[in-house]
């Protein structure tokens, strides 16, 4: 356990140890490097909360030591000595020694009698202190026996081996073939594994060595122990915030991966993966179950949760703004934000509740997902851009070094595809076309349906009309995700934006017809017919409108309700909470400098009052804080970013300070400072690319994902024997 942070629990620790070295240590030195075991505790001081983890309790004291163990001990003869004792003393110690040492060997006499009987007394309904009782050889070759099992699972796990191996449809009849984990206990016998060999060298060799339901029970424990590792470490820290990405397909059910951002103990913003949620279609019950998990399944305490935010797929945002304002109305400090790793602009598009638009969103991913996977495709789009802007050579370049990046997720997005749109139809043209074997079937295939789609009205309409409503956020959204300094006067600007967006809406129709009429001309560079949607003339089935023309059909359908939409959204995602959050941002040294020191964050830090340790000192520390950067030396910079400031060497002279930085960079709006603290999504994300859609596990993704993070094979295997006796 770790040793307290408070200075006089801390001292009772220390003095308890008998440890002279330690004296002088201060508590968050000893909090840092030491740890005390388990068994100097007595048991009514643990609070086992579940079978995964135990928690002291507050008022936790060590008091069981054994002190004179080290006298006749040859080991111990470096250790540091802690008394020099008297002859007396000595007299003393070694009478103690052997009357304990009888009492052992009386006590050992009447324990063997009692195995021999095999008798166990139990008082009823009254909690026992549990006794070191000797494991029989069976219950060792068990445990030894389940911990290779857990070894095999966690090795499959990290490096990413699914469970199941040869499709029964792709053997021959009378043909068995092993699936992947018995396939390594197989290999690990052959290796030389005792305990294995002695347990299966009676077993048929088509017979199953471990059930699907053992292994789903053991990979779950698996998952558990390892995700109770962050979960720990989240805990530490109290304050946290809760992120959730795109959905996902894991083995044919769609999941919500659900990531967490905190403080650790050195100071450091971190974002770990800790698992799948099961989606549900239902909003209602999704956002039920989400607070579940959470706080039941995996016991995070929402009161310290201080942002939330989900990147979604087109078609879910609607959905997971109702668990956001269902969080809220509970945890109003779980402030609503943007997510750093999505741009605002495509953050947007993906909400707009247009079916167009999804439509539209869904088309870009696939034609970028088809020019990644073949290099030959992209030289031939490059050979296109060359060609169409021969007048023009760096925009041209720019256009092709944009190509080989992931384009579909800038901020501009709309704006470098209806750049590039002429180049990509004609492209997929030639190579739809393309009579010789130098593309494959599947190519040619979607290179024709991709086509289509992108020369299609509607499409062009739809990116345009996108193009030139979100070129209002397009700075806005940039700064978001740029420098501190630039988070904190993007903040004081979005009244500036929401005014511009107000004024297109109260002319929209001079704003719609002049995106009509670009949209018009694009059409016509790509001899494409202008016309109602089929699927609206359908629906009109002979009571069409003569009056109806395309212009006012989009101005209805696409334009209003898009403005309308993004003016909403922008006012929800940046509430008076996160606004007043933001501006405590002026607490960065850098962004005090910009201000001339001029600032007033007392005024906006009344939100984070109950996070302080003290409150009441708060004006007084941030006027020391601002003296201390306004009057400092020459050669010293002013630290940039909230990273900087937290790993201060004297920042712990300024403790609400420090809590304020630290609560204001949990916000999932702020960016991850140092890459190496922000790899949770990025394996993720290689996860999913690099596992098949069927073979995905939930569990064997959390250790996949988190393949660093230490475990403990004994606690599984205790844990699995108590669970499943």
């Amino acid at each position: 356990y770790l040793l307290p942070l408070h200075t006089c629990r801390c001292q009772r620790w220390v003095e308890n140890c008998r440890r002279a070295d330690l004296e002088d240590k201060t508590p968050d030195q000893l909090n840092k490097h030491y740890r005390l075991c388990a068994k100097h505790f007595e048991t009514s001081m643990i609070c086992r909360s579940s079978p995964y983890r135990t928690v002291l309790r507050d008022n936790a004291v060590p008091t069981i030591f054994d002190l004179t163990s080290h006298l006749n001990n040859p080991h111990s003869r470096h250790r540091k000595r802690i008394k020099e004792l008297s002859e007396d003393e000595i007299r003393t110690l070694k009478q103690q020694k052997i009357d304990e040492a009888f009492e052992r060997k009386q006590a050992t006499q009447e324990l063997n009698e009692n195995n021999e009987q095999n008798t166990v007394s139990e008082e009823g309904g009254e909690e026992q202190e549990e006794k070191a009782v000797p494991l029989t050889l069976e219950e060792r070759e068990n445990k030894d026996y389940l911990k290779s099992l857990f070894e095999i699972l966690i090795l499959m796990g990290k490096q990413n081996i699914p469970l199941d191996g040869h499709n029964v449809d792709e053997l021959p009849e009378g043909i068995f073939a092993s699936d992947n984990f018995q396939a390594l206990l197989e290999y690990r016998i052959n290796g030389g594994d005792e305990v294995l060999r002695k347990r299966f060298e009676m077993t048929a060799v088509n017979l199953e060595y471990c059930s699907k339901t053992q292994q789903k029970q053991m990979l779950e424990i698996c998952e558990n122990c390892v995700r109770e590792e962050t979960l720990r470490e989240v805990r530490d820290s109290h304050f946290f915030s809760i992120v959730t990405d795109e959905v996902v397909d894991i083995a044919g059910e769609e999941h919500l991966p659900v990531l967490v951002r905190f403080v650790d103990d050195s100071h450091n913003l971190r974002e770990e993966f800790i698992g799948f949620l099961p989606y549900e279609a239902d909003p209602e019950i999704l956002a039920v179950k989400f607070h579940a998990t959470i706080t039941e399944k995996w016991g995070l305490n929402m009161e310290y949760c201080r942002g939330q935010a989900y990147i979604v797929s087109s078609g879910f945002a609607s959905k997971m703004k109702v668990v956001a304002t269902r969080l809220l109305e509970k945890y109003p400090q779980a402030v609503y934000t943007l997510c750093s790793s999505c741009a605002l602009n495509v953050w947007l598009a993906k909400s707009v509740p247009v079916v167009g638009v999804s439509i539209a969103l869904g088309t870009i991913e696939e034609v970028c997902c088809l020019f990644n996977q073949s290099p030959q495709l992209l030289v031939e789009l490059d050979n296109t851009i060359s060609a169409l802007f021969q007048d023009n050579d760096e925009k041209g370049n720019e256009l092709k070094k944009i190509c080989r990046s992931q384009w579909t997720g800038r901020h501009d997005t709309f704006e470098v595809l209806v750049d590039l749109l002429q180049a990509l139809v004609m492209c997929l043209d030639a190579v739809s076309s393309d009579l010789s074997v130098r593309w494959n079937n599947f190519i040619v295939g979607r290179a024709f349906v991709l086509s289509s789609a992108l020369t299609d009205f509607d499409f062009i309409v739809t990116i345009v009309i996108m193009k030139n409503v979100l070129s209002f956020t397009r700075a806005f959204g940039k700064n978001l995700q740029g420098q501190t300094s630039d988070v904190f006067f993007a903040a004081g600007s979005l009244t500036a934006v929401l005014h511009s967006l107000n004024e297109v809406m109260e002319n929209i129709e001079v704003y719609h017809e002049f995106w009509f009429e670009e949209a018009t001309n694009l059409a016509t560079k790509l001899d494409v017919q202008i016309k109602l949607p089929g699927k609206f003339r359908r629906a009109q089935q002979g009571n069409f409108d003569p009056d109806m023309t395309s212009e006012n059909y989009y101005k209805e359908i696409l334009s209003v309700p898009t403005v309308e939409h993004i003016i909403q959204e922008l006012k929800d995602i940046f509430s008076e909470q996160h606004l007043k959050a933001l501006k405590c941002l002026s607490l960065v040294p850098s962004v005090m400098g910009q201000l001339k020191f001029n600032t007033s964050e007392e005024h906006h830090a009344d939100m984070f009052k109950n996070d302080l340790p003290n409150p009441d000192t708060l004006s007084a520390e941030l006027h020391c804080w601002r003296i201390k950067w306004k009057h400092r030396g020459k050669d010293i910079e002013l630290p940039a970013t909230i990273y900087e400031a937290l790993h201060l060497p004297d920042i712990k002279f300024f403790p609400n300070v420090y809590a304020l930085l630290k609560v204001l960079c949990l916000l999932p709006l702020m960016k991850v400072e140092n890459e190496r603290y922000g790899i949770g999504r990025k394996r993720l994300k290689a996860y999913l690319k690099n596992t098949l859609t069927g073979q995905r596990s939930s569990n064997l993704a959390l250790l996949n994902i988190n393949f660093d993070i230490k475990h403990d094979l004994d606690l599984m295997v205790d844990t699995y024997i108590k669970l499943y006796p």
